[in-house]
């Protein structure tokens, strides 16, 4: 096996409560693995210079929708001219993802992934959602399985045009023949439970279903306004509820007595003009957060997980640090992975290293490029040649680390 030695680390943030933070080490990795933490200058086979930079364990996206056809920028730019978000956009996406090839859509998803990988994203979930029959979801399910494990079947996103007067129909579609079609491609199953979308009734339907199916759980619960979503996903044992944009005293107190993660979606109230959900008092409820970008063509269209992290810096109440770990581990959580999200012992060797002194400069410099390289299982994935080439900004951090050990 081949070790990939991270060498002249300046700061390695592992999110480990036995390794905390250290400075000026090597990360040691073997058969894709964290094997060790060592003093600069550790052997191995394949050496990667950090050059004093900051290293952090892989962004967990854990909400996206990767595969789709089609653009709704005109759509977008309405919404910035002041007209409201409405799920129903979903539809237009629906049509340009039903006419695409499969090759199509799969070299439209690779597109997405690399450009992922690139913001320093290791680990991310895909849903379908954006076919509505049942061929189309499943083609959708297996594109998604090509480039991820963590894929979701998302048939119950919105009625399609041919059953908008039927809607049960639909669901007892997505709850049979449908699920049955994409469940050997996916690990999860999810539903929209929103006005406009599926009521809570519908969506405990499909839910159940998917769990039958030997599927997990997951909810965009509560995006457009108070809504059962959230209390559906706890009474389920979701994985996670998405979204979570407008939640009441109830909802949190839910939260906070479950193994729920709530998944905050910044990126997309930045889009939709709408509020932004209150981590701060998630956060001091005990609930486990995550944040996650939800990429996507009409709410979303972003794979910047640093964009995320400012948004939830600066307008949702969280700390950098807070953020950071939302992107990473609280990302993990929510897809209930205990592998990914860290540089423990034993991880999966997922790192990022950042041109900068310490994660802060994440928010510090917003919009700014600062993923120098991506090491993806043991391997290097991609890095940025202007930048992996050092020296890193020789400032120190702002929050001096402990010792290493």
């Amino acid at each position: 096996m081949t070790a990939l030695v991270i060498d002249n680390i300046g700061l390695l943030i592992t999110h480990d409560p036995e390794l905390g933070d250290q400075a000026q080490v090597s990360l040691v990795m073997e058969g894709g693995c964290v094997v060790a933490v060592e003093q600069t200058g550790a052997a191995g086979d394949v050496r990667l210079d950090a050059h004093g930079m900051c290293v952090i364990p892989g962004f967990v996206d854990s909400h996206t929708h990767l595969v789709f056809a089609g653009d709704r920028s005109a759509e977008f730019a309405a919404r910035m001219a002041g007209a409201p978000y409405r799920a129903g956009g979903i539809r237009e996406t629906v049509r340009a993802t039903r006419q695409a090839t499969l090759d199509e859509l799969r070299e439209l998803a690779a597109a997405r992934r690399h450009e992922a990988l690139r913001a320093g994203i290791t680990t991310l979930e895909v849903k379908s959602g954006y076919a509505l029959d049942v061929p189309g979801e499943r083609r959708l399910c297996q594109v998604a399985s090509e480039f991820t494990d963590e894929v979701t079947f998302l048939g119950a996103h919105v009625v399609p045009a041919e059953y908008q007067e039927r809607p049960d129909d639909y669901v007892s579609l997505v709850s049979g023949q449908m699920l049955q079609a994409c469940a050997q491609s996916a690990r999860w199953v999810d539903a929209f439970c929103e006005r406009g979308a599926f009521d809570v009734d519908q969506c405990r339907e499909v839910l159940l279903a998917g769990r039958r199916a030997g599927l997990g759980v997951r909810v965009h619960a509560n995006q457009l306004g108070p809504g059962p979503g959230v209390r559906l996903a706890v009474e389920l044992g979701a994985a996670s509820a998405d979204h979570c944009t407008h939640l009441k005293p109830d909802d949190i107190t839910a939260l906070s007595g479950s193994d729920t993660v709530a998944t905050l979606l910044p990126a997309t109230d930045f889009s939709t003009r709408q509020p932004y959900p209150d981590a701060r008092a998630l956060i001091d409820a005990g609930v486990t957060v995550a944040l996650a970008t939800n990429c996507n063509p009409g709410s979303s269209y972003t794979t910047s997980m640093a964009f995320c992290i400012a948004l939830g810096v600066r307008e949702m109440g969280m700390s950098i640090r807070e953020a950071v770990g939302c992107a990473t581990l609280g990302g993990a959580r929510a897809l209930r992975r205990d592998d990914v999200g860290h540089l423990g012992l034993g991880a999966r060797a997922d790192a990022v290293l950042l041109a900068a002194p310490s994660p802060d400069h994440l928010v510090y410099r917003p919009g700014v490029p600062l993923v120098a390289a991506t090491v993806l299982g043991g391997r290097v994935a991609w890095t940025d040649p202007d930048l992996a080439a050092g020296p890193a900004n020789p400032g120190p951090s702002s929050a001096p680390p402990s010792p290493p050990r």
